[in-house]
């Protein structure tokens, strides 16, 4: 059977601040989101080396070894942004009932990706639109993890958690490729009542921005497409918070 997917439903760049305000959420295209970031297109490309350098998941409570990733931690201030010394990820069981309540030690990004400039305009660009629709906020608690979600057991999951929130201010999830799967689809569903929308993002670069409190949200299973072996996807999560890192509050 075929996979079936619905396309992203973007918005323009010059209606994000009212989308996001009027739904909780908003998706980008990746032109947009090179403009929302000042850089030319293809200045992410030179980012996408280290996804091949991601180190395995060694959390997995599901018994799984479907997933490599990076985390590291930043200060966004004043239009700058800084490494945080490096942390454990952690969540709360409130949001996450399957990983929640373990400090998570994973392998910080590389230097010489966060180094790259394309990558601190990407993350300070998304800093001032959080300072936007939350009252200015000058200071953000910035946590930035690499994904690669792969096939090579017959099913990979990019959420094993399920339906979910972060427990921050706000979410950015940026599709950074998709090799020989199917499956992936996202969903979004408002956190007070019914409305919900299912999408897959399939092109490189573009972003799934969310308001945490208002929504929730997942990603499906991925499985290889057929004739393939195994497949993967690669994703870049990067959660902001006035208050503080979770867990140290």
């Amino acid at each position: 059977m075929g996979d079936i997917s619905f396309p992203p439903p973007y918005t323009p760049l010059a209606r994000l601040h009212e989308a996001v305000r009027e739904r909780g959420f908003a998706a980008l295209s990746p032109s947009d989101v090179a403009a929302l970031a000042g850089v030319d297109a293809g200045a992410f490309d030179a980012l996408l080396p280290s996804w091949n350098r991601l180190e395995p998941d060694g959390y997995l409570r599901d018994g799984g070894r479907y997933r490599r990733r990076r985390h590291s931690s930043f200060i966004a201030e004043n239009g700058a942004l800084a490494l945080h010394p490096h942390r454990a990820h952690w969540q709360p069981v409130e949001y996450n009932a399957l990983h929640g309540g373990m400090q998570r030690w994973f392998e910080p990004i590389e230097e010489a990706t966060f180094a790259q400039s394309a990558w601190s305009k990407l993350l300070l660009s998304l800093a001032t639109l959080c300072s936007d629709l939350h009252a200015n906020t000058p200071r953000w608690h910035v946590e930035a993890h690499q994904f690669r979600i792969d096939t090579a057991d017959g099913i990979g999951r990019p959420t094993p958690e399920g339906a979910h929130r972060d427990g921050v201010d706000f979410v950015a999830v940026l599709l950074v490729g998709r090799e020989d799967i199917i499956g992936g689809e996202t969903r979004v569903f408002d956190v007070a009542g019914p409305d919900g929308q299912r999408f897959t993002l399939d092109a490189p670069w573009s972003l799934l921005f969310m308001e945490d409190a208002r929504v929730i949200h997942e990603s499906t299973p991925i499985r290889p497409r057929q004739g393939a072996a195994s497949g993967h996807r690669d994703t870049l999560v990067v959660t902001y918070r006035a208050s503080g890192f979770l867990g140290s509050d």
